[in-house]
């Protein structure tokens, strides 16, 4: 693989993986990528990679940079700062907010997504202008 390229999917680097049959409760807070095919409740928290993989049982609130769901279920709101990728036959409950979205054919998605605004693409308002001006003199 070139330089150029970024493996998101690849196992070779997992900083941790809950395997098929492992159960976890509470909040997983984590850096690198993580893998997840076992049970997972609660909440999730990364500025990097989360996968979940066919047999992962998710059941929690994902705030996460890239979410890529290789299949098995997912129950929760999702805010993923760069990227959403869902492969059949996954299925996923709950909101997505995303810059990005890829959803495979056969994917079962119910619920609502929404495109993240980048802070500084937004239009700056009249009230914010005059709030900066007032505060440089």
């Amino acid at each position: 693989m070139s330089e150029g390229e970024k493996d998101l999917t690849g196992i070779g680097e997992l900083q941790a993986l809950l395997g098929r049959g492992t159960e976890f409760e509470g909040k997983l807070i984590f850096q690198g990528r993580v893998r997840i095919d076992g049970t997972l409740r609660g909440s999730v928290f990364s500025e990097d990679v989360l996968i979940l993989g066919p047999s992962a049982d998710v059941q929690a609130d994902v705030e996460v940079g890239t979410l890529i769901v290789r299949g098995g279920s997912l129950k929760g709101d999702v805010t993923a700062h760069r990227l959403v990728e869902i492969y059949a036959p996954a299925k996923v409950r709950g909101d997505i907010r995303t810059n990005q979205l890829f959803l495979d054919k056969g994917v079962t998605f119910e619920g609502n997504c929404s495109l993240l605004e980048d802070a500084e693409a937004a239009p700056e308002t009249p009230e914010s202008a005059a709030e900066e001006a007032s505060a440089d003199e």
